[in-house]
């Protein structure tokens, strides 16, 4: 692991705190040897930000926790395409679930919580950056494609359900520090070309004069046609900091813009994927992003032993989503069938319904100039009889509009407590959010490659869409606001600089106001509602260096998240919804309380080895889970009692001569700890009603038991340099097969209800013309392994040859036949063999 300064710590100006620190740690260090005349070896000190803001740092051996980072080396190199893939490829514990099938829209994962950018994805992990809380308001879910990569100095992953880092961190905190002149000073392009038409282009500058002015600003646009069918995507990024500085006090302004446009086919059907590995399941499937963030943050040294710092900020996120789906509501209707009409006319085409006793006219429409069901289809919306089931196809629109602003303010003082040296660190913030979310469905019909074309019906309960004569209405439009409080301290003493004992703690306080414009007034059906939760959470942990060689820690934490408005609106069982495009009812829901124990050993061998070895459980109390309804494709959100993960970590970073190598190992063991009955009609083991039972023990869906990573690197000369990667993975259970009972049968249940254990491998190169100009290439997925990421049961519109099904009948029964729908296993296909080379130019660095 490199070493060198983090998010948090005192940088740019001489810090006698830090300076002390590095004097004591390198006599203890030397302590066998205090009556020798010789120099000091002063051992590099890896200090941690502690806090979301600057200011509360501490050097990483007095920290009682698996913390990892990674520094601007790690961050700049261009062999990962984006930062959930250098995550992904370089910090333990770490795994992605590629749920879009887009690189810039992963499930990042650890420790079994996830930060998602899809909706409807419990989160479980918070993001910082500058001190700025990047989970959005609405859902909690973080879109990667907003985070500058360009912009990034460094990451530091605070593992655990630290209280100091808010609401949402129930497995870690992933805190994100910034460029600045000061820092990066120098000028760099730098451009790359790959498979699938990748192509991408990074501008950066950064300066600094002797008044203490320094400012950065750089730009990256990505673009490429991605490896499955029409799966193009678009990223642009703009970033600038612009601050003053003197020898007590740094202020900076930063501004941020994004605009991006991707396109995630998402999960596809285990048949389909074998006959064609690029292919999707329906399209399109595109989200389209546009974001400002501006943040003022500062900072000030009123002595040697009094910092304060703060922050204030404002962000503003319109998302607009367009999906093409198949109607799982059309998937167990009876197909139709053309007769002569009444009286054996057969100058008229009528259309015969098996499911109904009756005949409804086609109108112009016919099986010879229209198939089906685009006929059927048309002539239901047509009669305005119930093309929610008729219609094979669905297009889903939403549009987010989210703004979020707030401050946080904190002050850290260095001294003496009962004659020990201690460090003292208190804070308050203040969070808030607006946020209108609207969602609107069409019906249409599947053309055969995937597409949807919309009709002229659409869900809103008066055109068209009636199913069993009730008004289909999928329509969301929903106002929110939210407000949040929040007051932390934490506290360090240091006995002897051998014992480290921490308190911290943090108390916050949100109220969620939710408006329904279709359905005010609260009520069934409606999303009206006003939810306040509070609680303080703390923690508790120490940290031993009882030699240079060795450092022992343990601690114990709590941390909580509040029911998002997507949750609270999604949480009726009498009235399920269809996510992440419809919502309806808010009973109230609970927070989810996570307590984690945490405890391992850590050292180093020589100068140039380190190691650590550590233990972790995690308990989630009134965890929030969706469970399926009858409906096809519908659920609500509701508690789940108490969940559990936990593991074991082991990482080993050294360097010999030329080679260095890093490699980590996590067992990770998620597992439900309460009795539960969900649906689950996909799965063969479900009961008459498609239920399942979950029992204490069972294991939880995409989360595998083995997590394996190597990276090595050869600097063969002072030109030329080359590395390799390997990432590992055990399976997982696919959502739906909980209870882990799924078995195939071959014709009502199809694919194994679970994703294969897989090993990727990467290799790159590296050469440095000049001072100033280097080239580099690089190759996942080496020997082209076909993999999952992640899997999913759930009903199937199509054959083995790809054929949208008609369900099969007895025409001489009205009613009659089999018109059972079929279940499959859906898989997130990982990304196949894909190369990338560029040249980078660097001058006044």
């Amino acid at each position: 692991m490199a070493k060198q300064t983090f998010p948090g710590a005192v940088r740019k100006e001489p810090n006698l705190r830090q300076a002390a620190i590095a004097v004591i740690v390198g006599a203890l260090f030397q302590a066998p040897h205090a009556g020798a005349e010789q120099a000091v070896a002063l051992p590099t000190v890896e200090v941690i930000g502690t806090t979301p803001l600057p200011g509360s740092s501490l050097a990483k051996e007095q920290i009682p926790s698996n913390v990892q980072s990674l520094g601007t080396a790690a961050i700049q190199d261009p062999t990962s395409a984006n930062l959930p893939d250098l995550m992904n490829r370089r910090l333990g514990g770490v795994f992605v679930n590629e749920m879009q099938g887009n690189p810039y829209q992963p499930d990042v994962n650890y420790r079994g919580f996830t930060a998602s950018p899809l909706l409807g994805t419990p989160q479980g992990l918070s993001v910082y950056m500058d001190g700025v809380r990047l989970n959005q308001p609405f859902g909690d879910v973080v879109s990667w494609d907003l985070i500058p990569r360009s912009a990034i100095a460094s990451t530091t992953l605070m593992p655990g359900s630290n209280p100091l880092f808010g609401l949402n961190t129930l497995g870690g905190a992933l805190a994100i520090q910034t460029k600045d002149g000061y820092s990066n000073p120098g000028s760099a392009v730098q451009a790359l070309y790959g498979s699938h038409n990748r192509q991408a282009l990074e501008v950066e500058h950064g300066g600094h004069n002797d008044q203490g002015l320094h400012w950065f600003v750089t730009g990256n646009a990505f673009k490429e046609d991605g490896w499955r069918d029409d799966s193009p995507s678009r990223v642009g990024q703009l970033f600038g900091k612009l601050g003053w500085m003197d020898a007590k006090t740094d202020i900076s302004l930063t501004a941020a813009l994004a605009e991006t446009k991707l396109t995630g086919n998402g999960l596809q059907e285990g048949r389909l994927l074998g006959r064609d590995y690029g292919s999707v399941y329906t399209k399109p499937d595109e989200t389209r992003n546009r974001s400002l963030f501006l943040n003022v943050a500062a900072k000030h040294s009123v002595n040697d032993n009094v910092l304060v710092s703060g922050n204030t900020y404002y962000r503003k996120i319109r998302t607009s989503t367009l999906n093409g789906d198949i109607n799982e509501d059309s998937l167990d209707q009876n197909t139709y069938l053309r007769n002569a009409g009444p009286n054996g006319n057969p100058n008229r085409t009528w259309l015969t319904n098996n499911g109904y006793a009756g005949q409804f006219p086609l109108f112009a429409e016919n099986a010879a100039n229209t198939p089906f069901p685009k006929w059927a289809c048309i002539a239901q919306a047509g009669l305005n009889d119930e093309p929610a089931e008729k219609c094979n196809g669905l297009i889903n629109r939403t549009e987010t509009t989210q703004e979020n602003y707030g401050w946080s303010g904190q002050f850290t003082v260095f001294g003496k407590l009962a004659g020990l040296k201690n460090q003292f660190t208190g804070g308050a913030g203040y969070d808030a959010s607006r946020m209108h979310f609207k969602q609107t469905t069409q019906l249409g019909y599947l053309n055969p490659d995937r597409s949807i074309t919309g009709i002229n019906a659409f869900g809103d309960g008066v055109t068209g869409g009636n199913v069993d004569g009730e008004p289909y209405d999928n329509r969301v439009d929903l106002k929110g606001t939210s407000h949040t409080w929040s007051l932390y301290a934490t506290d360090t003493l240091s006995v002897r600089d051998l014992l480290h004992v921490t308190l911290s703690g943090r108390y916050n306080m949100t109220v969620v106001h939710n408006r329904d414009a279709i359905t005010p007034g609260g009520g069934s059906g409606s999303l009206d509602g006003d939810h306040r939760f509070s609680r303080f959470n703390p923690a508790v942990g120490v940290a031993l260096t009882p030699s240079p060689a060795l450092n022992v820690y343990a601690g114990y934490n709590e941390g909580s998240r509040t029911p998002t408005a997507i949750e609270l609106g999604c949480a009726d069982p009498a009235n399920p919804c269809k996510l992440p495009n419809a919502m309806a009812g808010d009973p109230p829901l609970k927070q989810v309380v996570t307590k984690t124990w945490e405890a391992g050993l850590r050292g180093a061998i020589g100068n140039a080895s380190y190691w650590n070895v550590g233990v972790f459980r995690a308990e989630n109390h009134d965890d929030i889970l969706f469970v399926a309804d009858n409906a096809a494709g519908f659920g609500y959100f509701k508690n789940f009692g108490k969940t559990r993960r936990q593991g074991i970590e082991l990482g080993v970073d050294t360097q010999i001569g030329d080679f260095t190598l890093a490699t980590s190992y996590t067992y990770l063991d998620a597992t439900f700890q309460s009795n539960e009955t969900i649906n689950a009609e996909a799965n063969s083991s479900a009961d008459a009603n498609g239920n399942i039972a979950i029992r204490p023990g069972s294991r939880m869906p995409l989360i595998p038991h083995h997590i394996f990573k190597l990276h090595a690197d050869w600097r063969i000369s002072q030109a030329w340099s080359v590395g390799m990667g390997m990432l590992g993975t055990s399976g997982s259970l696919a959502r739906g097969n909980e209870n882990g009972q799924h078995q195939a049968d071959g014709s009502h249940y199809i694919g194994s209800g679970k994703t294969a254990g897989y090993a990727i491998f990467d290799l790159s190169g590296k050469y440095r013309a000049t001072q100033r100009l280097s080239f580099f290439a690089q190759v996942n997925n080496l020997f082209d392994r076909k993999y999952a990421t992640a899997a999913q049961l759930g009903p199937t519109g199509f054959d083995a040859n790809g054929n949208f099904v008609a369900r099969p009948f007895n025409p001489n029964l009205v009613g009659g036949g089999d018109n059972s729908t079929l279940s499959s296993t859906f898989y997130a296909p990982g990304a196949p063999r894909t190369f990338w080379a560029g040249v980078r130019y660097e001058f006044g660095k």
